[in-house]
């Protein structure tokens, strides 16, 4: 398990999938705003790909996040789109929205940034977000994540075109942040 100040990350375990999917997936306007396409049902039983893992699919690992105190799943984080000949990856999370508000969120980014640049060796982690995300906003500028553009009416979310907003973190100012906090 990858630990942060707060939280765990760990493999996907069976029994995490029906929460995740209940508290975050078959919520129709979390799922629209995160997801980047329209929200569809699906039958119970269904494989969910955004929950089941495959580890034999390259490119994306995710991760079960849980409190360390008590060891409740409190969300999803993943890197994804990783591209291992650029050293390249997008992060990804999803709290439950009794977690939210806690702080666990910038945390989750440490830990996922950990990940990238210490365990895989990569060079660039990139986030996009939603520009009314004020959470993931700060999460990731809290991390040393910096602005780099915007993305002008790009997401078409629930009836309406909103702004996306994208924020990258390079290994070599993660390590000079890094150094300047031990």
């Amino acid at each position: 398990m990858l630990k942060g100040g707060k939280v765990g990350l760990r493999a996907r375990h069976d029994e995490d999938i029906p929460i995740l999917r209940a508290e975050l997936y078959d919520d129709v306007v979390n799922s629209a705003r995160s997801e980047g396409g329209p929200w569809q049902p699906l039958s119970p039983g269904t494989k969910d790909p955004r929950l089941v893992v495959d580890e034999t699919r390259e490119g994306s690992v995710s991760f079960s996040v849980v409190e360390l105190a008590g060891g409740t799943l409190v969300g999803t984080a993943n890197l994804w789109g990783i591209d291992p000949h650029n050293r390249s990856a997008h992060v990804g999370l999803g709290l439950l929205p009794s977690a939210r508000g806690q702080g666990y969120g910038t945390d989750v980014v440490a830990a996922l940034c950990h990940y990238g640049f210490v365990v895989r060796s990569l060079q660039r982690l990139q986030i996009e977000t939603l520009a009314d995300n004020v959470a993931m906003l700060r999460a990731a500028e809290r991390n040393g994540f910096v602005r780099e553009g915007v993305l002008r009416s790009s997401a078409w979310v629930m009836g309406a075109f909103l702004d996306e907003v994208v924020l990258g973190l390079l290994e070599r100012d993660y390590r000079k942040d890094d150094a300047g906090a031990a």
